[in-house]
């Protein structure tokens, strides 16, 4: 399958290089020098110095025989304009990233059917959209839900005096329908077995059924921390997108933006907020303003190391968690370390929507884990699966992959070895990055598209 990628920032060069490692074969078309550069010399994909909003450009070889246009500029009229003349040359799918509010709210339907876009990616709505989900589930650092809220996966981390530190997988009692289904420790990943020994600081993976999983929850420490006043620092897109979903939510939410025109905007769209034009590097400010009472601090400038250093401020002034989004992904470890409590890239949360359209299939949703390290993926099962009336110990799953949960008829079921899997069953499954290209085939067929 080839995929032209259109625009060679930093979401396009994410998505070029996660597509390139599952061997895809990609086309990454860039107008500015440098930025091609760049890409030539670090990812095996094919690169092409041209505008890929030009009739000529589609007429290009390489680029019109292509299943897909992905169209990842900074410019939403590029992108949509794009997407439009590859349908017209015969493309059978397009994605575009839009960003405008205006456009994928009012004219949704003209974008999709006048212009032939298939797949719209707004990277700040996506972020504002997680980090509500992860506030309203204190206790996680990460929480997706999949087969349409039936199952969730809670991740964590163990502190030195949980329960759980210094006791293998097999003499710890999980509730029924709830699997440990992924340790993540010095950078690494490891799918538990019966002899793995958890131990402090390890994030853990567990997946189950919603309902079991959210009382499963109450288990850890810090849900005693009732998330009850949220600080946000920087009123852009995804600010402007998270403040009025957490005061849905019966949270109050302080904004603090230098800009006045952007703390106008975010002030229309709250009922009991508050929206301040402040510098949120100002000390004085925060402490007047209470930060030492927040909740949760959650840094969404425009700027990663910003975003760190009020992260860190925060914490010094006494706010009890920190969340922060950044655009540079070798950041989300580095921000772990010094103790940012919650790190977010939109790059990845985009690259995994694109990613789940693409394999397309039975692939419902694709969630990418640790720095695009592990992906969690929801399958719905063909008949022609080549793992379908056979045990799970027969299926011949590679070890770096774990099927976490099996939905038959609507009834949710942790699977064992003896485990069988019917067509149309919906499944989640664990998976290292480096073996997703081995692994897909397995569940369904490349090409589907």
């Amino acid at each position: 399958m080839r995929i032209v990628v259109i625009g060679a920032g930093k979401l396009g060069y994410s998505v070029a290089q996660l597509l390139a490692q599952e061997q895809y074969d990609v086309v990454v078309v860039e107008q500015d020098e440098a930025r091609r550069q760049v890409v030539k010399d670090n990812l095996d994909v094919l690169t092409i110095g041209a505008n890929g909003a030009s009739p000529l450009t589609m007429m290009e070889p390489f680029v019109r025989d292509a299943d897909v246009v992905l169209a990842t500029t900074d410019n939403d009229e590029v992108n949509m304009v794009a997407c439009m003349l590859a349908k017209k040359n015969g493309i059978k799918h397009t994605i575009a990233r839009i960003r405008n509010t205006d456009y994928t709210q009012k004219a949704n339907d003209f974008l999709r059917a006048g212009m032939g876009i298939d797949l719209i990616i707004n990277p700040e709505q996506l972020t504002a959209i997680e980090i509500n989900r992860i506030i309203m589930t204190p206790s996680a650092l990460d929480v997706e839900d999949f087969v349409e809220g039936k199952v969730r996966m809670f991740e964590t981390k163990l502190t030195i005096d949980s329960p759980f530190v210094g006791k293998t997988l097999s003499e710890i009692e999980l509730p029924k329908q709830i699997l440990a289904a992924m340790i993540f420790r010095n950078h690494q990943m490891i799918i538990p077995h019966g002899e793995d020994i958890f131990q402090a600081n390890d994030n853990i993976y567990f997946v189950g059924r919603k309902d079991i999983i959210s009382e499963f929850e109450k288990r850890f420490s810090n849900t005693l921390t009732k998330i009850a006043r949220v600080f946000i620092i920087g009123a852009g897109r995804t600010g402007r997108f998270l403040a009025p979903l957490l005061e849905k939510q019966g949270l109050f939410v302080k904004v603090i933006d230098k800009n006045r025109d952007r703390c106008q905007m975010v002030a229309q769209k709250l009922e009991h907020g508050i929206a301040l034009c402040g510098d949120g590097t100002d000390i004085d400010l925060l402490t007047e303003e209470g930060i030492a009472e927040a909740d949760m601090v959650i840094c969404i400038t425009e700027d990663d190391k910003l975003n760190l250093m009020l992260a860190l401020l925060a914490k010094h002034l006494g706010a009890a968690k920190t969340i922060v989004r950044v655009a540079r992904t070798e950041y989300v470890s580095l921000m772990e370390k010094v103790g940012v409590d919650i790190v977010l890239s939109s790059r990845f949360l985009s690259a995994g929507e694109i990613l789940r359209f693409v394999r397309k299939g039975g692939v419902v949703s694709v969630s990418l884990l640790e720095g695009a390290k592990a992906e969690a993926m929801e399958i719905i099962i063909t008949e022609d699966c080549s793992i379908v009336g056979k045990p799970l110990m027969q299926a011949k799953l590679p070890r770096e992959c774990l099927v976490c949960a099996i939905v038959h008829e609507d009834e949710v079921f942790v699977p064992s070895g003896t485990s069988i899997i019917y067509p149309n069953d919906r499944i989640v499954v664990f998976v290292q990055a480096e073996a997703v290209k081995r692994i897909m085939p397995i569940f369904e067929g490349r090409g589907n598209l």
